[in-house]
């Protein structure tokens, strides 16, 4: 299904490094948005690798698709933050 803009969904972090502030969240569709540390809703700045969110599918300002007004669903099961696993 392809991302549709605005729309309310669920994923899960798969990357986030804390000194940069970004990482990657993936839908349960399978895709991959960019997730910036301004877009966590409870204004944190940082986000736990594990953790089940939330979010709307937004424009980027790189002409990419974004995770915004990211919400976790439940805590991390495991780990810690710092990237990790696959970003290009």
């Amino acid at each position: 299904m392809p991302l549709v803009p605005l729309d309310a969904a669920t994923g899960t972090v798969v990357a986030f490094d804390d000194h940069r502030g970004w990482g990657t969240v993936t839908t349960d569709a399978g895709d991959e948005l960019f997730l910036h540390c301004t877009a966590i809703a409870d204004g944190s700045r940082t986000i736990a690798v594990g953790t089940r969110v939330r979010f709307r599918v937004v424009p980027g300002r790189a002409g990419r698709w974004e995770a915004d007004a990211v919400e976790p669903l439940a805590p991390a099961s495991s780990g810690s933050s710092g990237l990790s696993g696959s970003s290009g």
